[in-house]
């Protein structure tokens, strides 16, 4: 059970390692894009791909979902986030139980934005917990965890991929020591439980008046969604990378006390930073509304009047 490519390797590691899928489960097929057109989730198009049988139920709490899957018979069901909550019928399903795959150090950032809450905090490492899971949110007993480091340049894009990758590895380990009963399900400690909630559309507005650190902390923690962004002349300006510190700034310091005051740098991948409520955010790369991405030199290129001007906070 899973959506969003984070449970696409997952699928494909139990398939490639001998284990039968009897059933995919993904949420329904979603309009996108200016035609609104149906979407199917990337692990739909990845069971496809591979035969399996694909079911696409709207809830999980709707009694004849639950007899239908309660007659495939699963001995066990790993759910990668899948963005519905099982009900205990379901739960009670397969013998093994339902295994979760939860991109996050539980009992830290449990919920539904783990990796954007690891990044926004600041933290050096992350990576999987494997855990049984119960009728809470994220609160089931832990199988296995497995750490990695968070890069200085990782955004929540990067680093899911890769914790995907470490999560089926780990799960691969987990499961016939399971079967086994080999394992002993360690209790999460709630005294150190923290929460992350589902992070909206307008959140990636850019405030100027934050601190640099915690502005290019968000343009990798909304990257790929929903991003960060600030406005220019009318128009949405993305910024899809940054950094900080900035490095030295080419413009006189009196015209540089604004937050929202673009500068121009020296002799670094950002070509330009905007001044902040705290330092200097640079600039490496951004996209402008209708227009492609690009390095944040060849922007000024085109536009020669951007040097000095203030960027509205959102």
């Amino acid at each position: 059970m899973g959506t969003p490519g984070f449970a696409v390797t997952p699928l494909e590691q139990l398939g490639d390692n001998g284990y039968r899928v009897v059933a995919v489960y993904t949420q329904p097929d979603r309009a996108a894009g200016r035609g609104r057109s149906l979407v199917a989730p990337p692990l739909k198009k990845a069971a496809l791909a591979r035969g399996l049988p694909v079911k696409q139920p709207a809830s999980m709490k709707r009694g004849p979902v639950a007899e239908e899957l309660a007659g495939l018979r699963p001995d066990v069901i790993v759910v990668a986030a899948f963005g519905q909550i099982l009900p205990r019928p379901v739960l009670n399903i397969p013998p093994l139980g339902c295994v979760n795959i939860h991109p996050s150090l539980l009992p830290r950032y449990r919920g539904t934005a783990p990796v954007p809450g690891a990044i926004l905090n600041g933290d050096t490492f992350t990576g999987v917990s494997i855990m049984l899971m119960d009728p809470g949110m994220d609160t089931g007993p832990v199988l296995s965890r497995a750490q990695i480091p968070v890069a200085p340049a990782d955004t929540t894009g990067s680093l899911m991929s890769r914790l995907s990758l470490v999560g089926a590895q780990t799960l691969l380990d987990v499961l016939p020591r399971l079967a086994r009963g080999e394992i002993v399900p360690q209790p999460q400690d709630e005294s150190r439980a923290t929460y992350t909630s589902l992070i909206s559309k307008d959140a990636g507005g850019i405030d100027w008046k934050l601190p640099a650190v915690d502005i290019a902390r968000r343009v990798r923690a909304f990257q790929p969604w929903p991003g960060c962004y600030t406005t220019w002349q009318g128009r949405q300006l993305k910024v899809l990378e940054a950094v900080h510190p900035a490095g030295e700034t080419g413009t006189p310091e009196e015209d540089s006390r604004e937050a929202g005051r673009v500068v121009a740098l020296k002799g670094r991948a950002a070509a330009f930073g905007v001044i902040t409520g705290d330092g200097i955010l640079g600039v490496v790369r951004v996209q402008m509304e209708g227009k492609r991405v690009m390095s944040a030199a060849d922007f000024l290129h085109g536009q020669r009047d951007f040097i000095g001007a203030v960027l509205p906070s959102a």
